[in-house]
């Protein structure tokens, strides 16, 4: 199975960097990696020229123009380019342990999409991550708000993960599907502007269309830095859109991922 990696960012190079080098250190590389970029200034271009020739893993700048958050197009237009049939979704402001992709892999099935784990870095924590480099695991005994998340088990993982049908903690920062299946829903929807929501209305399609949900817990662990929140000016317009999915329980959008595939 070919998997790709679609890593959503916006201007913060530095975040960006640990993500890229932790995909790197994966005891199963992705195919690819996309890099999903919401109009970032040309360090990060700079960055990904860079990263791109300490490895063999292809990678994939998909940029478009600053024209405020329109993080619905960006990864519509990143999943248009990627070429596995699988895919992860992380943020940029995510660390992957050394064995994400490879426990993805394990809980991929036809028919169901992933929520994987994630882990909540605290600020000074974070701060000393961004500031040497290293994440080391021991450190995130102190200064991390749910530990249990910490703990990778397969044993665990079997016990604990769980499948249901409601939109409950979804976060699209550590998430998996089939590519046929978002083009199936038409992606992402780009009436989704500004923060939020706009990864609970995926979701809403996708359950609306049949596909089915696995909660992955102690394996498929993303270690999100700590940053401030987004604003929010624009969700009550986007909470409207969520709930009119939700009611009507549609499985398209009408601007979506189909004007960027060939």
């Amino acid at each position: 199975m070919r998997i790709s990696l679609i890593i959503t960012t916006y201007n913060w190079r530095t975040a960006l960097e640990l993500c890229l080098h932790s995909v790197l250190k994966q005891t199963q590389p992705p195919c690819e990696i996309v890099v999903a970029d919401d109009g970032s200034r040309p360090d990060t271009a700079e960055l990904v020229r860079h990263v791109r020739l300490s490895t063999n893993i292809p990678i994939i700048h998909s940029w478009q123009e600053d024209k405020g958050f329109r993080l619905a197009r960006s990864r519509n237009k990143a999943i248009a380019k990627a070429n596995g049939e699988y895919i992860i979704l992380v943020d940029g402001d995510i660390m992957l342990e050394p064995h994400f992709i490879a426990d993805h892999g394990d809980f991929s099935q036809h028919g169901y999409f992933v929520q994987g784990t994630r882990v909540l870095l605290g600020k000074d924590l974070s701060a000393r991550i961004l500031r040497t480099g290293q994440l080391r695991i021991p450190l995130l005994l102190t200064g991390v708000e749910n530990k249990k998340n910490c703990l990778r088990s397969v044993w665990l993982a079997r016990l604990f993960s769980f499948r249901c049908q409601n939109l409950s903690g979804i976060k699209t920062c550590n998430f998996a599907f089939w590519k046929k299946d978002a083009i199936s829903i038409n992606g992402f929807n780009e009436e989704f502007v500004g923060w939020g929501r706009e990864d609970s209305e995926f979701t809403a399609r996708l359950l609306n269309f049949g596909i089915k949900r696995q909660n992955v817990k102690f394996q498929a662990l993303g270690y999100h830095l700590y940053h401030p929140m987004n604003t929010r000016d624009r969700l009550p317009w986007n909470d409207a859109i969520l709930k009119k999915t939700i009611d009507e329980k549609l499985k398209w959008c009408h601007k979506g991922l189909d004007q960027y595939l060939l």
